[in-house]
């Protein structure tokens, strides 16, 4: 007798409106990575289907701009109230989809509570700006004022994090949302979608829809939508911010990194090591903050190499629900195999393979990759040049700081970087000589707090905004400036010459 088990999969709905609407025919799978099992199906929107969210964003915006500012920041305030209250459901959702440990997931709710917090103070936010008797009779005053319908686009690697960091900004500011989340973690855009509802956020303000490159050129097409935030891989990040732009459209989109952590001989070795393995294979390297590649500098590489690959033999790898562990798996299996290839590829380009993470072995079928220490990099190999996005190391060993700095301005990435040493000269040197766009003393993941912006240089940002804070507003305001007078009729005659006023 054979016994059939039936497996019912999550159908996680597109939320349109007042409407939540189950996948269609195109459906991608969604997985519990530490498992290796599918647990959901999502649908892939079609072009009608965003069309059809722009034109209800577009009929709920026209009201929500008549909301005034008080009620909104009220609806702010109860939004942060039920994330904070329920931060630990949104962090098992992250957790069961993503991978990363539950504490992970936990802080990356925490990182985007900043954000929201932030925007409680929209009011302020939104003030313009008033100057009376520019001439005589004459004054002028600015105001802000939403653009209308703008996209937001965000990757797998923080599901709810990145989705705070843009969607609070762009609706205290006036204007309706399309949440496009990606299709591999989709569930914690739907959970902050109900959440905003439940905050007292009408119907048609954020809408989330799902999908792949049909739905995202959807996106970057329609007429409606006036601006595009994204995160994601360079490649896509150019690509989102050439079609957006060329469509007339606002766009800021992050693209990848390849961040540096330089290693001072007066540097507290144990402290940078520590650093080192914290920001390296957290959340298994799927951050684009994460610190990819350490330049130890003079004679540190051996003692410093010996200090990380130490700290390595304890770390604790598997199911993210499992409080012992430390670090969970990959996203997908694909995912794992590409990573597994810098590895793979990295002693025959001539680098030294210190600790070998495709040796670990797993109780799970889940995609799971041990955390692998490369010394002996140079520019010029792969595991150097792409970023890896994946739980592997690099040590560069250069002689000197000039040739440290030098090493990071060339490299075409200019996300984040940091400098670990006890000296305040060097380290003020090091905050003016880089062209990077975030960068850390001491401190390895030197993202922003929610009142600053975060973004980065070169091939890691295309436009000129950064994400969430002050930057964030401007973003998704415009800006309108009007100059009036008021004259008595007897006052009132023809100039044919340029106002000089």
């Amino acid at each position: 007798m054979t016994t059939t088990i039936e497996t019912t999969l999550t159908q996680i709905p597109h939320i349109i409106g007042d409407r939540r609407i189950d996948p269609g025919e195109r459906r991608g799978a969604v997985y519990n990575p530490s498992k290796g099992v599918q647990t959901g199906e999502v649908g892939l929107a079609s072009a009608a289907l965003v069309a059809e969210a722009a034109r209800t964003a577009a009929t709920a915006q026209k009201a929500w701009r008549d909301v005034g500012l008080v009620k909104r920041t009220q609806m702010m305030f109860r939004l942060r109230e039920i994330i904070t209250a329920r931060a630990d459901d949104l962090a098992r959702i992250i957790t069961a989809e993503h991978g990363k440990t539950v504490p992970d997931a936990r802080g990356e709710v925490a990182r985007g509570l900043e954000n929201v917090e932030f925007c409680t103070g929209l009011m302020h936010h939104l003030k313009g700006e008033y100057s009376e008797q520019i001439a005589t009779g004459l004054d002028v005053h600015q105001v802000r004022q939403p653009l209308g319908v703008v996209a937001c686009i965000t990757p797998f690697n923080f599901p709810a994090m990145l989705p705070l960091w843009m969607v609070p900004t762009a609706i205290a500011a006036g204007n309706a949302v399309i949440l496009k989340p990606s299709e591999r973690d989709p569930s914690a855009a739907v959970w902050l979608a109900d959440a905003f509802r439940e905050a007292g956020f009408p119907d048609g303000v954020l809408n989330v829809v799902h999908g792949d490159k049909e739905a995202v050129d959807a996106i970057l097409a329609d007429p409606i939508i006036k601006a595009v935030s994204f995160v994601g891989s360079t490649p896509i990040a150019k690509y989102i911010y050439t079609e957006a732009a060329a469509h007339g459209k606002r766009v800021q989109a992050l693209g990848g990194a390849k961040n540096h952590m330089v290693v001072m001989p007066d540097a507290d070795l144990d402290a940078a090591a520590d650093a080192a393995v914290s920001a390296g294979f957290g959340s298994a390297g799927e951050r684009c903050m994460a610190i990819s590649a350490v330049v130890a500098v003079g004679g540190v590489g051996d003692a410093l190499v010996a200090k990380v690959a130490e700290r390595m033999k304890d770390l604790r790898i598997g199911d993210g629900f499992d409080p012992e562990n430390e670090i969970g798996p990959l996203i997908t299996d694909a995912a794992r195999q590409r990573v597994r290839g810098f590895v793979d590829g990295a002693e025959g380009e001539g680098a030294r393979l210190v600790v070998d993470g495709r040796e670990q072995r797993f109780d799970s079928d889940g995609f799971f990759l041990g955390a692998s220490l490369v010394d002996e990099v140079t520019p010029g190999m792969r595991v150097y040049d792409e970023e890896v996005f994946g739980p592997v190391l690099s040590v560069l060993r250069v002689d000197t700081y000039d040739e440290a700095v030098q090493m990071i301005n060339e490299n075409p990435f200019g996300n984040g970087t940091a400098i670990f040493t006890r000296d305040g000269k060097t380290a003020r040197q090091f905050e003016y000589d880089i062209q990077v766009g975030m960068v850390g003393v001491n401190v390895p993941i030197p993202v922003p707090v929610g009142s600053f912006s975060f973004g980065g240089w070169k091939n890691s940002l295309f436009g000129d905004t950064h994400m969430y804070g002050s930057e964030a507003f401007n973003f998704y305001t415009r800006r309108k400036v009007v100059t009036s007078r008021w004259p008595e009729p007897s006052e009132s005659q023809i100039s044919l010459g340029f106002p000089t006023h």
